[in-house]
C-alpha cells in the first residue's frame, strides 16, 4: 500500500507540473496576472483525474502501482 501512496503521489505532482507550466507557457509566463492563477486552479483537474484513474489501477493491475498495465517479470 506504501508503494502505491508513493506512485500516486508522484503521478500526481507530476501530471499537475506538466499541466501548470503548459499553461504557463501557452499563456506567456505572466506570473503577476490573474491568468496565473487561473492556470494553477486549471492545472488542478488533470492532477485530480491522475488521482482517479491510479485508484481505479490499483483494481485492474497491480495493486501495489498506479499503473494500469501490470509489468511482468523475466
Amino acid at each position: 500500500m506504501r508503494k502505491l501512496i508513493i506512485d500516486l503521489v508522484e503521478r500526481t505532482v507530476a501530471t499537475y507540473a506538466v499541466a501548470f507550466l503548459g499553461l504557463l507557457l501557452a499563456d506567456g509566463f505572466d506570473l503577476t496576472s490573474i491568468s496565473a492563477l487561473k492556470a494553477a486552479g486549471v492545472a488542478a483537474l488533470p492532477a485530480a483525474l491522475t488521482v482517479l484513474k491510479s485508484a481505479v489501477a490499483s483494481f485492474v493491475g497491480d495493486p501495489n502501482s498506479a499503473a494500469l498495465i501490470t509489468r511482468q517479470r523475466q
